[in-house]
């Protein structure tokens, strides 16, 4: 019998510029560990006329990661950052008690020429206890994300902690995110290297595990005590997410996660109000939606 508990496709979602796959929630699954949110962005090409503007939009109870892959990002938010982000640097946003944000292409890369946007949009729950706490925001340059080889296959530690190594994100819960690259044919063991549930997610190339063949665009959600040894294939391309799970369950609505649904109802009438702690010098505003 497979030991896998899952295998989630990608569903498209369209978010106004372009097209993402999602890979949580998803009906059978909400979360991974603390992950409650996960899109894929891309690849696709942007400009001349098709750029990232995604206007100012609030988060509460979550911590947003923004990992790119190719192309780059400006963040700006209510607590005054700006920040740009590029290929294997970190973007982690606590929004606590409520933050609001822009993402938006560059103005230098508004120039014409067409690029490749590519990466990951991803929340992760906070724990019950700190779902109040005061937003926080943190960019990790890639130069100190934890790197390493084993054979053919390279590894980055973007957030948490595993296989011995922590990474410099400073998150709140149990959790690992880890990228995995290999040219070559690699066997991978996760077991007593990553704690908690696991998602296996297919970037691109392929893996096969408990008798399963996972391809590109696919999640494999398993327990990683649970988890057989993973065979990838030449030229794949994987990211690992997961974590110990929280006790209690979170409810999501929007962009607004809690373990609370007064929270969530409260939440939803500080937006709609405008009471919300709002960005400064930026008058755009996504509604509640309908």
């Amino acid at each position: 019998m497979s030991n896998i508990g899952l295998i989630i496709e990608e569903r498209s979602r369209d978010i106004g510029d372009f097209l993402v796959g999602r890979l949580i929630p998803f009906r059978k699954k909400r979360m991974i560990g603390p992950f409650i949110f996960i899109d894929h962005m891309g690849p696709t090409k942007l400009g001349p006329e098709k750029y990232m503007d995604v206007d100012q939009h609030p988060h509460m109870g979550l911590s947003t990661l923004t990992f790119m892959l190719e192309g780059e990002i400006n963040h700006e938010d209510s607590l005054g950052t700006h920040q740009r982000i590029k290929p294997g640097s970190v973007n982690w946003m606590t929004a606590g008690k409520g933050v609001t944000h822009t993402e938006r292409t560059p103005q230098d890369l508004r120039n014409g020429n067409s690029f490749t946007a590519h990466g990951y949009q991803i929340w992760v729950a906070l724990p019950k206890e700190l779902e109040d706490m005061e937003p926080q925001f943190h960019h990790i340059d890639g130069a100190d994300i934890p790197k390493w080889s084993d054979g053919p296959a390279e590894f980055k530690l973007v957030a948490g902690e595993g296989y011995g190594k922590k990474s410099p994100v400073p998150v709140h819960s149990n959790l690992f995110m880890v990228e995995v690259m290999a040219k070559e044919a690699y066997s991978l063991n996760v077991n007593g290297s990553l704690k908690g549930e696991i998602g296996i997610c297919i970037v691109e190339g392929g893996i096969e595990a408990c008798g399963e063949t996972v391809g590109e665009g696919n999640i494999l959600v398993s327990k990683v005590e649970d988890t057989c040894n993973i065979k990838l294939k030449p030229n794949t391309h994987l990211m690992l997410f997961g974590g110990e799970p929280f006790p209690e369950e979170r409810y999501i609505y929007w962009n607004f996660v809690s373990s609370s649904k007064e929270k969530l109802e409260e939440a939803k009438k500080a937006w709609a109000d405008k009471t919300f702690p709002m960005m400064e010098n930026d008058n755009t505003y996504v509604p509640l939606p309908n």
